[in-house]
C-alpha cells in the first residue's frame, strides 16, 4: 500500500516559496503543475517526495505523468502496473490539500513525439507490450512498447475520457531547428478533438511558436515543470525561482472543475516572471492582481496614488496614460506581494484618475502584450 511509505511530511511554512495568484471576480485561480516524473519512469525521486515539493510550493494539485513506453529503471523497480506511481502520490497527499491528477506520458518518436494523457481511469490500457518482450531490459521494453501506434495510445486515453496534449513540441530531437510544425498526426488528433492542449512553457524553455500553435488551432495553453530531479536543483525556489505552472481558472476547487476548466481553455501560464494566456483570461487575473487606492493630490498638481500587486509576479509597467509621473520613469517595477505611491502630474485637479499601463511581461499572445487599466475616486 502506498501508506506504506509514509504520507508526505508537512513542510515548515515558508510564504516566500509559496505560488500564490489572487482568484479572479469568476473563478478560483488554482496552481497546477501538469507534468511530472519519479522513479517509476526516469525521474530520480520517490513519488512522497514529488508531493512534499507541491506543498512547499503551495501547488493546488499536480499530474504524475509517468513515461509508458520508457523505463530505465525496469531492472531495479519492475512494475507491470504502471498505475502504482500515482497510487504512491494519492496516498503519500492523503492529508494534505494537493489535488493529485492521474496521468501517463505517451512516449514516440516524431511526428507524435510526447503527449501526456491526464485525468484517466487506467494507465495500463494506454500501452501494450507483447507478452514476449524482455521486461527486465529498459532498451528492449523501449523497443518493444514503442511498436505500438502512437494513435491507438491517443485513442484509449480518450475513450477514458482523457485531456492530452503535446509536450515540448520544439524538442530539437524532433526538430533540429527548434521550431515546431504541426505534423498530419497532430492536425488529425485536433480536428477529431482528440489533442486537446500544448505545452508552451516546459522546463527552462518557452516557445512563442507553440503559443502560436495553440492560438491557431485552438489548443488549451500548458506550462509545467516536467520536473525529473528535485525541484530545489532544477528551479531554485530558496532564490527567488519558481517551477513554470498552469494557472487554472475553475469554479471550484475539484479535479472535475479543472478538467472542465481546462476543456475550456480557461489557462495562463507562469514562467520565470512571465504570463502568457488569452486575453480572455490573463484580463481578469491581472485585473484581481493590480489596483489603485488611496488616491489623493499633495498639491494643486501632483495626485499621489497607491498601486497595489497581489500575486507572485513582479509586473513591469509602462505607462501609455496622458498623465506624466513624477519621481518615477514611464517604466517601473511593482513587485509581488506589495505596493508603491505614484506621483502624477494632473496639472488641474480631478475627481478621479484612471490610467492605461501595458504590462511588458504578460502575454496575450507572441510579441503582444497585455494592457490594464487602473482607477481610484480621489479622496
Amino acid at each position: 500500500m502506498a501508506l506504506g511509505h509514509g504520507l508526505a511530511p508537512q513542510p515548515p511554512k515558508d510564504e516566500a516559496r509559496k505560488i500564490t495568484f489572487p482568484d479572479t471576480e469568476e473563478y478560483l485561480t488554482l496552481v497546477f503543475d501538469p507534468h511530472t516524473h519519479s522513479v517509476y519512469s526516469d525521474g530520480h525521486v520517490w513519488p512522497k517526495i514529488r508531493v512534499g515539493e507541491a506543498v512547499r510550493d503551495g501547488l493546488d494539485a499536480m499530474a504524475i505523468t509517468e513515461h509508458l513506453e520508457y523505463q530505465p529503471h525496469i531492472a531495479d523497480l519492475p512494475h507491470k502496473d504502471r498505475n502504482r506511481s500515482f497510487e504512491e502520490a494519492a496516498g503519500a497527499a492523503r492529508y494534505s490539500e494537493v489535488l493529485i491528477i492521474p496521468g501517463a506520458e505517451i512516449t514516440r518518436k516524431a511526428p507524435a513525439s510526447h503527449m501526456n494523457a491526464i485525468f484517466i481511469n487506467d494507465a495500463n490500457k494506454l500501452y501494450h507490450v507483447p507478452n514476449s518482450a524482455e521486461l527486465n531490459s529498459s532498451s528492449g521494453f523501449r523497443d518493444a512498447a514503442s511498436k505500438w501506434p502512437a494513435q491507438k495510445a491517443v485513442n484509449a486515453a480518450n475513450k477514458q475520457g482523457a485531456f492530452v496534449f503535446w509536450n515540448h513540441s520544439w524538442w530539437a530531437s524532433d526538430f533540429p531547428n527548434g521550431i515546431p510544425v504541426v505534423s498530419d498526426f497532430h492536425q488529425k488528433n485536433i480536428d477529431k478533438g482528440m489533442l486537446h492542449g500544448i505545452e508552451i512553457a516546459n522546463g527552462k524553455n518557452y516557445s512563442e511558436d507553440a503559443f502560436q500553435i495553440a492560438l491557431d488551432n485552438n489548443l488549451t495553453l500548458f506550462g509545467a515543470s516536467d520536473v525529473h530531479d528535485l525541484i530545489d536543483w532544477d528551479y531554485e525556489p530558496h532564490k527567488g525561482g519558481h517551477r513554470p505552472v498552469t494557472l487554472v481558472f475553475a469554479k471550484e476547487r475539484s479535479a472535475d472543475s479543472m478538467k472542465e476548466a481546462l476543456f475550456d481553455q480557461r489557462t495562463v501560464v507562469w514562467f520565470k516572471n512571465y504570463l502568457m494566456g488569452r486575453e480572455a483570461h490573463l484580463q481578469p487575473l491581472l485585473e484581481a492582481s493590480l489596483s489603485f487606492s488611496d488616491a489623493a493630490y499633495q498639491d494643486a498638481e501632483i495626485l499621489s496614488v497607491t498601486i497595489h500587486n497581489n500575486s507572485d509576479a513582479d509586473f513591469h509597467l509602462r505607462n501609455l496614460s496622458p498623465y506624466n509621473l513624477h519621481r518615477h520613469a514611464a517604466t517601473f517595477t511593482v513587485p509581488q506581494h506589495s505596493s508603491e505611491r505614484l506621483m502624477i502630474r494632473t496639472g488641474t485637479g480631478v475627481g478621479s484618475i484612471s490610467m492605461e499601463f501595458e504590462v511588458l511581461n504578460a502575454f496575450v499572445a507572441p510579441n503582444e502584450t497585455a494592457h490594464i487599466e487602473l482607477s481610484a475616486e480621489v479622496e
